[in-house]
């Protein structure tokens, strides 16, 4: 791989991506939306060459594209959308790679695996997602599948990392920055996984660098699954934080969607919150080597800190946010 795009390069993961295949020598293309985000993030990387545009108009992906060996899919949309955006945007990308040759790795979640089982989830179990995100998810992976392009699904947990917003640990840091009272969606008492963003990119960028990795899936797992109580302690302990966390369950979920479209649309997935589909990352242990592990405790704290050079209102902390 000499060049690749990376859609949603200004998003969480797409800008983990970004980072990884950057230091692995490769120039890289970077597409969203904004322009004042795409120039913040990347002006100074001579390696990146950054793209305005919308992912639902094909000229623009095509434009983006050329010249590229791998197309990576870091896209998403409001849940409210996804009915009418995922299933274009995908169909979009394998167009315009069949035109350029190139490979597709996406980014994809857990949702198409379904209500979660006994054990940990290998990729050779059957998918029978029971939610309409889930169902949405597994159309875009078999339309892949189903095509003549070389493609890599990689599924991840619930990420958290610099520019990860719109996501459920994100939801409880916005608030620790600012030492103010925060939110904790789900029961505390519950073991789930967060994947720090740039342990995900570095282990989907050493997959796309694979040919014998593609037309397949696979699953990255977090360091291990945690508590949210357990999430609580390291942040009193690294950053002095005092206040109390209030418990976010499916029924305020529910109540919030009143007023929000997207609480509204998250409802049906708050079962992940008490009864987690926990991955297996035993293929790529066998087949590539150690997935990448940060601590939860150092991944924390280094969101923290750029969350902290993000807003102004972070210095009310109490105690130094350190590495």
């Amino acid at each position: 791989m000499k060049k690749a795009l990376v859609l949603g390069a200004s998003g969480g993961m797409g800008y983990a991506l970004v980072t990884e295949l950057v230091s692995r020598g490769i120039d890289v293309v970077a597409f969203a939306r904004g322009r004042e985000k795409l120039d913040e993030l990347y002006k100074e990387e001579s390696k990146v060459s950054t793209f305005r545009g919308n992912a639902l108009v094909e000229n623009d992906v095509a434009q983006a594209a050329e010249g590229v060996d791998v197309i990576f899919h870091a896209l998403n949309f409001s849940y409210e959308e996804w009915h009418e955006t995922h299933p274009v945007c995908i169909d979009i990308i394998i167009r315009v790679a069949e035109a350029q040759r190139a490979k597709i790795a996406l980014v994809d979640n857990i949702y198409a695996y379904g209500a979660p089982q006994n054990k940990k989830i290998t990729e050779d179990i059957k998918k029978d997602p029971h939610t309409k995100k889930g169902k949405i998810r597994l159309k875009m992976e078999n339309a892949l599948m189903a095509s003549n392009i070389p493609s890599l699904i990689v599924h991840f947990p619930d990420f958290y990392g610099p520019h990860a917003g719109n996501t459920m640990l994100h939801e409880t840091l916005k608030n620790v920055v600012q030492h103010k009272t925060a939110n904790f969606v789900g029961n505390t008492h519950v073991k789930r996984e967060f994947l720090y963003t740039f342990d995900g990119a570095k282990a989907m960028v050493e997959l796309a660098l694979r040919d014998n990795a593609y037309n397949q899936n696979w699953n990255i797992p977090a360091i291990h699954p945690i508590t949210g109580e357990e999430l609580i302690k390291i942040l009193r302990e690294e950053v002095g934080y005092e206040r109390s966390f209030r418990t976010i369950s499916k029924t305020v979920i529910r109540f919030i969607g009143l007023f929000q479209p997207f609480m509204r649309e998250l409802v049906e997935m708050m079962y992940l919150t008490e009864a987690p589909v926990i991955l297996s990352g035993e293929k790529y242990e066998h087949e590539i080597g150690p997935i990448p592990a940060t601590s939860y405790r150092e991944g924390i704290m280094k969101t923290l800190n750029w969350m902290k050079e993000q807003d102004p209102q972070a210095k009310q902390i109490s105690k130094p946010i350190h590495q």
